[in-house]
């Protein structure tokens, strides 16, 4: 039996160890915010130190990252594999049919927040890291691991400030991550955010004299009005994506993942209003609204033209101001489609028994964000999303099993040249 052979036969061997080590991460809380991820991080870092595998945790502002790396028996190139340990926090309104952060194993299905987005890709990469250095010799280049706790409020002291702090030790060749996304489809790029607090201004007054005030919160609709025209903002597309999104078997695949009409919206900017907060009183007319705004970049269009037309539009709006949460706000991220990490993806689901793997961009963000900011090509091949941030979340077996299988596969053969 080859080494490509012996890999695939060890995974399936220890099954049952590896849905458990997911069914433990998943029962270490790590919400975030508040974004204590020690008790998860502890999860793995036991799970690297009883495989005697090379490592280290990087700490950053309280934040906990998991660092290793190996080289192969020859020259070759770096793959980093990324994932992150932190999750969306639990709303204390959500019915759960098993609690949030037990874990539980049920009905083919892991439960518990966090086992989509994305514990289940993070356990990807770890297996992937451990099972790969068992076959070191026969690989050639090397492989890292980065397991992150801070992507779910942007990264900054997380997969940033690695590559930031730590360079080529952790920027590699290209990328491969598990974040949710379907086993149908190979992320290559994603669109850029831009965060926005408007605050709007006036002098208040009885909601009975709307003859001595203006209310804001009218002139915040009046401003959405107008903000929605950004969509209509046209981006210089690259080639190969304008491509891609024209190919109705592509523009399928993205809506099969994402829901129907996301093709549409793929390389359009979008504008969605989270927040608005004004009033204290249903018969005041207030004096302050906030209202925070979230707007998706497509690939070939910066922050700098849409800034600007904002700008052109608040001439209309003398009361308001304008902030950006630069800490939220970030450049869209672009990789080619056809790099060989997303061939791999794409051979391996097939001769895993999922063929018509995609490559597609994605709507929402991830820390791959940051190496492709970096110019490190990344990739993203994970579970469904499911009911990621909701009640119930879960991942089924088969296909958390399924992207272990093709991560590990996708690695190897990337490191070894064909070799088997």
């Amino acid at each position: 039996m080859g080494a490509r052979e012996t890999l695939l036969a060890e995974i399936e061997r220890d099954r049952d160890e590896i849905v458990a080590l997911l069914s433990r991460f998943v029962a270490a809380p790590s919400p975030n915010p508040p974004g204590d991820t020690a008790e998860a991080t502890a999860v793995l870092t036991d799970y690297l130190g009883k495989a005697g595998v090379p490592f280290r945790t990087v700490t950053a502002e309280g934040h906990p990252n998991i660092v290793g790396g190996f080289d192969g028996g020859s020259g070759g190139p770096h793959l980093v594999l990324n994932g992150h340990i932190d999750v969306f926090p639990v709303s204390p309104d959500e019915a759960w049919t098993h609690p949030p952060f037990s874990g539980a194993v049920a009905d083919g299905q892991v439960w518990g927040r966090g086992t989509t987005d994305m514990k289940a890709g993070t356990i990807a990469s770890v297996i992937t890291y451990v099972y790969l250095h068992r076959l070191r010799e026969a690989l050639g280049g090397r492989l890292t691991l980065t397991a992150v706790s801070d992507e779910e409020t942007g990264g900054k002291w997380g997969a940033l400030y690695l590559l930031r702090e730590l360079g080529d030790e952790v920027r590699g060749d290209a990328v491969l991550n598990g974040e949710p996304s379907n086993t149908s489809s190979v992320r290559f790029c994603e669109k850029g955010t831009l965060r926005l607090t408007f605050t709007i201004r006036a002098n208040g007054a009885h909601g009975a004299y709307p003859n001595k005030s203006e209310n804001p919160n009218r002139i915040a609709g009046k401003l959405m009005e107008r903000l929605d025209r950004l969509t209509e903002l046209a981006p210089d597309t690259p080639e190969a994506l304008a491509a891609l999104l024209a190919d109705p078997k592509v523009r399928a695949a993205i809506d099969a993942a994402m829901g129907a009409g996301t093709a549409d919206i793929a390389d359009k900017v979008t504008v969605n209003y989270g927040v608005v907060n004004g009033g204290v009183k249903v018969n005041i007319i207030p004096s302050v609204c906030r209202m925070e705004v979230d707007i998706r970049l497509p690939i070939g269009i910066d922050r700098a033209a849409v800034l600007a037309e904002i700008e052109t539009i608040l001439a209309d709006f003398p009361q308001t101001t304008l902030e950006v949460q630069e800490a939220a706000s970030n450049a869209s991220s672009y990789s080619e489609p056809d790099h060989p990490i997303a061939a791999l993806v794409q051979k391996n689901a097939a001769e895993l028994g999922r063929p018509g793997v995609v490559p597609i961009p994605s709507m929402g963000a991830s820390d791959c964000k940051h190496f492709r900011h970096f110019g490190v090509p990344s990739y993203i091949y994970g579970v469904p999303a499911g009911n990621m941030g909701r009640a119930d979340e879960a991942v089924a077996i088969d296909d958390f099993m399924h992207v272990v299988k093709t991560h590990a596969l996708t690695a190897f053969d990337y490191l070894s040249g064909g070799r088997t």
